[in-house]
């Protein structure tokens, strides 16, 4: 599943571009163009991350952490401003913030602190490995496609799923697929490989897996 960044930045040019680029790197982007806006938003607790701009109107980006701690006190937060005081800077950390970056920047290197503070954040939490736009959390032998909805595999299918997921790129024969998936003492016949292979491509069809004929498999 994607993580949640939400953007508030009352500039819509900014706000616009910064979340082109936060989707472009994976994230799933919402945008606030008001405290207002955001501030109906404070409790979301799907948000991975926030970035504040520190002046909204006749409000503040500080008055906008207090919200969001009080509703979510370990999310990240970032602060960016036009302004390169000290003074902002000290009243940010005070705030509890994790980052802070000055306009103008560039999209890249925020998105740049965005990885950094999410690796960070959620590297015990949500440690999910990525293949050919599927999701798949090992720890919870779990399944996602692209649009975060879980895919029902069976034993087999997961096992033989994630032998060519750690291994992408090594062609392996039906015999030896047998072998690791269903272990040396299985006696059928080696027609099970195709088989759960057929089932594993109907549930995952953009799944690179080619077929090497008179041999066997390889995740591409």
């Amino acid at each position: 599943m994607k993580h949640v960044v939400s953007i508030v930045e009352d500039e819509r040019d900014l706000n616009e571009l910064v979340k082109r680029y936060l989707e472009k790197e994976g994230y799933e982007a919402r945008s606030y163009l008001t405290f207002d806006e955001a501030s109906m938003h404070t409790g979301d607790d799907d948000v991975s991350l926030w970035i504040l701009d520190i002046m909204l109107g006749d409000k503040s980006g500080f008055d906008l952490i207090e919200e969001i701690r009080q509703k979510n006190p370990n999310v990240p937060v970032i602060f960016m401003s036009a302004r390169d005081k000290e003074f902002d800077r000290i009243i940010g950390l005070e705030k509890g913030s994790d980052d802070y970056i000055t306009k103008p920047f560039s999209p890249k290197e925020l998105v740049l602190r965005v990885n950094n503070i999410i690796r960070r954040t959620y590297r015990n939490v949500d440690e999910k490995i990525l293949v050919d736009g599927y999701s798949i959390d090992d720890s919870k032998r779990l399944v996602y496609d692209s649009t975060g909805a879980e895919i029902d595999l069976s034993t087999k299918e997961y096992e033989l799923l994630m032998m060519f997921v750690k291994n992408r790129g090594t062609a392996f024969s039906r015999e030896q697929i047998l072998e690791q998936v269903w272990d040396t003492n299985y006696y059928g016949s080696d027609r099970v490989v195709d088989d759960t292979m057929r089932r594993l491509r109907r549930k995952m069809p953009d799944l690179n897996i080619h077929t090497i004929y008179g041999f066997g498999y390889r995740l591409g």
